[in-house]
């Protein structure tokens, strides 16, 4: 075979070549995202963990130095609704930020997914235009 007819062989045209390559790089990336979520998840639920332990060990230091220096700790019923009533709404409003910010989620995903059908509705379109084009400046073979 001569380089000539090697080169014929091994070559593509660079749209091929393009699309190939965007598509393991689209690939690689789609394999790694599972991964980053379940880690990010993972350093989510250690951070977690760690920051109520350090609560709970504070608080039980906290008591027990209040117990050995045999200082009162009895929390007024007046004093602890309020506490009790502050934490309510702190649970309530910490529960609707969530929901706001899923249903943020899920529109921006919504919205994305409806550009992403957009987009392949007007990729077909100019194909259309372009197709148009072509056939006015092609001459026809009769």
């Amino acid at each position: 075979m001569s380089k000539n007819e090697t080169t014929q062989v091994n070559s593509k045209d660079m749209f091929s070549v393009y699309q190939e390559n965007i598509d393991k790089m689209f690939n690689g990336v789609k394999k790694s995202v599972p991964q980053y979520h379940q880690s990010i998840t993972n350093v989510q639920q250690e951070y977690l963990q760690a920051f109520e332990n350090m609560v709970d060990s504070s608080i039980a230091i906290q008591k027990e130095f209040v117990i050995k220096a045999g200082i009162a700790s009895d929390v007024p019923s007046t004093t602890l609704k309020v506490i009790d009533d502050t934490t309510e709404e702190i649970v309530k409003a910490s529960s609707i930020q969530n929901q706001i910010v899923l249903a943020s989620i899920d529109a921006t995903q919504q919205n994305i997914k409806t550009f992403n059908d957009n987009a392949k509705s007007f990729v077909e379109l100019n194909k259309n235009i372009l197709q148009s084009w072509i056939s006015v400046f092609t001459t026809k073979n009769n």
